[in-house]
């Protein structure tokens, strides 16, 4: 009787032991790999440590940290999931979506008619404005239109908005070759390879702060502004086309916020920036001069 009654009880722990298991294996987390450029301040940026909260970057000893990851890192928050950063140039990221080489992009990717076509996007995570920069003593540091800026030599980063649609608005300018990232974008206009850059309103803020003798022109709401569609300056977070499990589940964290919301969180990411590297970013604006 003993012995019955000891296998009846090893069979009862065997089954919990199963049971368990499979609760536990259910209950695991989903990790979300988002990828980004990891230098794009304030959106996105790399920083040598965990300050302030910084996510690790994947395959690398070095962080990242910004807007972008403090979306994601609200967003994996909000449903539970592990958040894994991936580093990639920005030319990268949306074949890395399209091949599931990561599960999302939160890059300040413009929601457009084209990246649609290969991608799905989420609701806007932000809405970015189009501004102007050049030096504070520039001849065009007065301009208050996209026509006062006619004849400027002007560059921005490639595969943007920014470059594709806004600099061929500007009469007779000279249209200099893209820069691969935002923060060589910035140091051409340092070095005095253009006159102006075109880029978005966070951007700008933040160039600001790394370059004091810069100054923003912004003709928002003017007749004079530059023409660009809502598609165009809305901010979303891209991913492969027909996952709509992941869709719905992060649309249902950012309809949650409000606007007031992104400009809080834009305003502490541009609060602790890094400075621009300007040494590290300086070997990219050689294309504005060939």
């Amino acid at each position: 009787m003993k012995n019955r009654k000891f296998a009846v009880g090893m069979l009862c722990a065997a089954a919990l032991t199963v049971a368990l298991g499979s609760t536990v294996n259910a209950e695991e987390k989903k990790t979300l790999r988002v990828a980004m450029e990891c230098g794009y301040a304030p959106y996105n940026w790399t920083q040598p440590t965990d300050e302030n909260g910084a996510e690790p970057i994947a395959d690398s000893s070095e962080y990242a940290y910004g807007y972008d990851v403090m979306m994601a890192q609200h967003i994996c928050e909000e449903l539970g999931y592990d958040l894994e950063i991936v580093k990639l140039d920005w030319d990268s990221l949306v074949p890395a979506v399209v091949s599931g080489k990561v599960d999302c992009v939160i890059a300040g990717q413009s929601i457009t008619s084209e990246r649609l076509e290969v991608v799905d996007f989420s609701i806007p995570y932000y809405y970015a404005s189009i501004i102007t920069l050049t030096k504070a003593d520039s001849e065009y540091a007065d301009a208050e239109s996209v026509a006062d800026l006619a004849g400027a030599s002007c560059t921005s980063q490639q595969a943007t908005v920014w470059y594709d649609v806004c600099l061929p608005q500007i009469p007779d300018a000279e249209v200099l070759p893209a820069q691969e990232s935002a923060p060589a974008m910035l140091v051409a206009l340092e070095a005095d390879k253009c006159d102006i850059v075109v880029t978005d309103m966070p951007t700008g803020m933040a160039a600001l702060v790394a370059y004091p003798d810069f100054k923003l022109l912004d003709f928002s709401g003017t007749e004079g502004e530059f023409e660009v569609s809502d598609e165009e300056i809305n901010i979303g977070i891209s991913m492969q086309k027909g996952n709509t499990e992941l869709k719905e589940a992060i649309d249902s964290v950012l309809e949650k916020m409000t606007v007031e919301d992104y400009e809080e969180m834009m305003n502490a990411a541009i609060a602790v920036q890094p400075l621009a590297d300007a040494e590290g970013a300086e070997a990219e604006t050689e294309a504005v001069t060939e």
